[in-house]
This record gives structure tokens, sequence and C-alpha cells, in this order.
């Protein structure tokens, strides 16, 4: 995509005399604009309705913008006039009507050029064809590097290490000039050389605009690989793909990775699997609620869907996790395939033309209900299948959670545990060790090997209780999927 410079460049040049543009930084847009005029020799005057017309001979009279743009059109001065905030004021009809008059002026070459500057986007049916419309992306790569160069000359005695800083670059794509600046300073202010330091400044601030939508979640980035028990294909799979999601990878012509789809029984990890990408990649995770998405408190489903794709793309680089995508794009009712078609189709085409560095992550349990078009090849990388965990994974799982609640693993018969819990889920095994904790807390004591072992014996496991449901997922995955672990559990079955 062409720079905003050039963007804008092309519309003066094609004699477009009123060039709105979509966006909240006028700190970022005037600069442009003045260095445009001052290349073309034009004149470059800036309007907003407290202060009117920027010179000093027109400012309280143009204080009304129908006004100040008569007075441009009286006094012929070719010149770039930056107008901010007048879209409040484009439903009155004087104010309409010297737009229009303007803009048949401009047609004729005279050389007087108006940018409305707003972050909304209101414009009068009468104007719609009139005017020429750019919506202004996040600063691009030169503009990130110009502005990192412009502060970091004013840390000069820097302790960040020379290495971080492309990270550093790329990690704040999708803020604003703005943004950009306040967390430069804030880091090279605090001059730590600890990189999680460094990049939680700048994952916050990312927070910060994804909260302000209200369907997207930032998740922490407190999930580690190694708090995943077992699913030793899909680790491999996502450690392999670490450094390829990066932009030099993509400088060098690799593909980044598009997307995962995690599916299977519920409680056997694929959540916790997808947190742990965010800290194994350093990359900020953003989970999109559907449910809200649905609720139509944001207005049309189709529409606030956009929104969140537009805002994901928007701070990229990033990972989307989409959690229980079926019921997102196709839920299964009375024995027939429901899609929302809308959202369905658009999301296809988004999941093909997205940037490169948005990975999605999706997970699912009703795997039967999601549509074909979305588990072929070329929509996600790879998509995996989850299963019950076997012998040897339930026992790292035991460890793991044994460990999180403050037991000494030498103190347990992890093989015996093992074999107790045989058909369960990781989920089922993280509850049964919480309770023995609890139930030993209440004692004033250490949990041992016969607190689990106790609530082994009063649990009943969701691989007897949904015994065929689990058949049926087995039996639906084996030529759809590849097996998440690395004993491939689903040939077996």
């Amino acid at each position: 995509m062409a720079s905003l410079k050039t963007q804008i460049e092309k519309a003066i040049t094609g004699q477009r005399a009123l060039i709105y543009l979509m966006c909240t930084e006028e700190i970022r847009i005037l600069p442009i604009l003045e260095k445009l005029a001052s290349e073309k020799s034009f004149r470059f005057e800036t309007w907003s309705c407290v202060k009117g017309l920027s010179s000093k001979e027109n400012s309280e009279s143009t204080k009304d913008p129908a006004e100040a743009i008569k007075k441009i059109m009286a006094d012929g001065k070719r010149g770039i006039y930056a107008f901010q905030d007048v879209s409040e004021f484009m439903y009155k009809p004087e104010v309409k009507r010297a737009l229009r008059e303007f803009n048949s002026s401009g047609e004729s070459g005279t050389g007087q050029f108006i940018v409305i500057i707003s972050p909304e986007l209101n414009l009068p049916e009468n104007l719609r064809e009139e005017i020429h419309l750019i919506d202004v992306p996040p600063p691009d790569d030169e503009e990130i590097s110009a502005e990192f160069s412009r502060i970091r000359a004013m840390y000069a005695g820097s302790k960040i290490p020379d290495g971080f800083h492309e990270e550093i670059m790329i990690a704040l794509k999708g803020l604003s000039i703005g943004g950009i600046d306040s967390i430069l300073h804030r880091i090279f202010k605090a001059d730590s050389t600890d990189r999680e330091v460094i990049f939680n400044e700048i994952f916050d601030e990312k927070e910060i605009i994804i909260r302000k939508t209200g369907y997207l979640e930032f998740t922490p980035p407190r999930a580690l690989m190694t708090d995943v028990g077992g699913l030793g294909n899909l680790k491999e799979w996502l450690v392999k793909r670490e450094k390829v999601f990066t932009r030099e990878a993509i400088a060098a012509g690799i593909s980044p990775p598009k997307g995962l789809l995690v599916m299977g029984i519920s409680g056997c990890g694929k959540s916790l699997a997808i947190k742990a990408i965010s800290s194994l990649w350093k990359m900020p995770l953003f989970r999109l609620d559907m449910n809200l998405v649905f609720s139509g408190i944001y207005g049309s489903p189709e529409a606030t869907f956009h929104k969140a794709l537009k805002t994901v793309g928007a701070v990229a680089p990033v990972i989307l996790w989409i959690d229980e995508i079926e019921n997102a794009l196709g839920l299964e009712e009375e024995g027939k395939l429901s899609i929302s078609s809308h959202i369905f189709s658009s999301f296809l085409t988004w999941m093909q033309e997205k940037p490169p560095l948005i990975f999605i992550a999706a997970t699912a349990n009703k795997i039967h209900a999601l549509p074909a078009e979305i588990i072929r090849k070329g929509r996600f990388d790879q998509v995996f299948f989850v299963d019950l965990p076997d012998e040897p994974e339930r026992r790292e799982i035991f460890t793991i959670y044994i460990r999180q609640n403050g037991g000494a693993i030498e103190n347990f018969d992890l093989k015996m545990l093992a074999i107790m819990t045989n058909g369960w889920n990781g989920a089922e095994i993280a509850q049964v060790v919480s309770a023995a904790r609890t139930d030993a807390h209440y004692e004033n004591r250490q949990f041992t090997q016969g607190d689990i072992a106790m609530n082994i014996n009063s649990t009943v496991p969701l691989s007897t209780t949904m015994e065929s449901q689990i058949k049926n997922i087995r039996s639906w995955a084996l030529s759809r999927a590849t097996p998440a672990s690395k004993n491939a559990r689903i040939l077996r079955y």
C-alpha cells in the first residue's frame, strides 16, 4: 500500500479539491500536509471552530466553517487548508453548499485543497461523490523507524541492547504516533535491559486499545509451554515456527504461519496451549468473544465482527484467539449445519487477505459442526486433534499440577496416579490435585498421595459420562486432523 503522503499527493495531483482523512491523529497528519504544501510552494493553513483559519487576519471572522470556505475562495491563494473536526458541521445547509461550490472551483485547477481531518465518517449524501476519502492506516514501518530514531537520539547513553531495537519497532506497529512516543520515552527512561519489562510496556498500551472495543480481551502471557502436559507434536510445531513469525522472515521470502486450529475433547489443554503461544513467541494474545459479537450490544454482528478484525489488523503483530470457533461460524441444529453466512464469508476472505503478522489461533469442541471450508488445507497451516492423554502424558500432567500446588514430586507415585486416572482429561487431573490440596489445607498439613487418591475415587470422568460422544469425535478426526500428541493416539481407535 502507498504511504499516506503518497495517497494525499495523488489526490492533489488528480485535482481532488475535497479530501477527507479518517484519522484521530492530527499531530501526525498536519506535518505531512505542511510538508506537501512546502514542496509544491503552496500556502498551508489550519482551521478549527475555536480559532478559525490560522492566518491572523482571518481568525476571528472565520470560526464559522462556511465563512472560512468562502474566505479561502475569495482570496484565491493556492494552498492546502486542513480543517479539523469540520465533520461535526457537515450537515448544515450552508456548509454543504460552501463545500460543493469549493469543489466546483477546485475542478477548474485553482490549486486550492481542503483536507478534512476527522476520526468519524460524516458525509452527507450530496457530498459523497465529490469527496476523496482516505482511511488513514496506522503509522507504517518508515514512520515508526523515523520516530524511533528521533527519540532514541535523546537517550544517547541508553543501555537497551541494540538487538532489541528491531523487535521493539515491530511490536510498536498498530499504535498511534502519540502512543509510540509515550511508550518509547517510558522505555528509554526506564533503561531496562530486561526484555520482558520492555515489551510489557508495549503490550500494556495495546491492551488499552483493545479493551475499548469491549468484545476483544487481552490475555496476559502467563502460561508457558512447560505448563502444558503432553501434546508433543503441537509443541514442536509451535517451537519451529517461533522464528518464522517475524518481519525478517517475511523479508527473506519465508511465508509466516497463518494460523492453527486445535480441536478435540473438552478439558484436554486446547485453551492452555493457545495461551502458551503468547509467551513462546513473545507476542500479545487477544481473544475475540463471539458471544458478545452476536449479542447485538455493539451493533449488528456483521459490523461488529468487521470492526474486530480491523482493530486486530491495526495492532499487528498479534495472535488472535477465537475460542469455540464452531459457535461463531457453524452450529449444528437438529442435525443440520447452520452457518452465519455473512460473518462466515467475510472471515474466509479476511483469512486470505489479512496482514502477514496476524496469527489466528482457533479452538473447537464440537468439531463435527465445523464447516468443511474452514478445515480444508490453506485456511489454517495445521489442524491438530487433542485426544485424552495417555499414561506418560498423565504422569507429566500430574507433575505439573503437583508442583504448582506446592507438592514435592518425590512424595508421590506418579505411575500409580496415572494408572488410576486412565481415560481422564487434563482438567480433571488438575481438579483432583487442587481438591487434595484444599482438603489438606483444611487440616493444616501438606497434601499427600492419599488425598489425591480419595478425590480420584469420588470423581466420574468425562470419558465415562460421554463415552459415545468421544468415540464419535475420534472417528470424525481420524482422517481430518493431525494428532497433537507424539504417540498418534487417534490411529489406535
